[in-house]
């Protein structure tokens, strides 16, 4: 009896950890402080200085590119990648693959993409980005 409580006690607490996982990574997080713009999903955290912004546009797909971490489930991709020409790192925080992404270029050469799940979103946040 006590052997089949702990091992409920171990599934019980891994599917707590999975539900607090999936959470933490099911949306793009995004927030404008300070003179500066942060996107956090889970344990994948960006900040870019707006001053260091360098421009912004729309792009429909991403490029091929290497996955370092990160991971795609269904419309999602999260992590870090590394673009196959330039062989630098970029950063994808893409909530729906289907719709069109930001472009956002950093730092004279780093990248991020990103996008939220809603499309009326992503326009806003676009427009943020390119009004900072």
């Amino acid at each position: 009896m006590k052997k089949n409580l702990f091992w409920n006690g171990v599934v019980i607490f891994t599917l707590i950890i999975c539900v607090f996982a999936f959470v933490l990574h099911y949306k793009n997080w995004v927030t404008f402080e300070e003179g500066h713009f942060q996107v956090v999903s889970g344990i994948y955290k960006q900040r870019v200085p707006l001053s260091e912004i360098d421009s912004v546009s729309w792009v429909e797909k991403i490029p091929k590119m290497e996955r370092q971490s990160g991971f795609s489930w269904l419309a999602k991709e999260k992590g870090i990648f590394k673009d196959s020409l330039s062989n630098a790192e970029v950063s994808v925080f893409v909530d729906d693959l289907k719709q069109p992404k930001i472009r956002l270029l950093h730092h004279d050469s780093l990248l991020l993409y990103i996008n939220l799940s809603d499309s009326i979103q992503s326009h806003l946040l676009f427009q943020d980005l390119v009004k900072e």
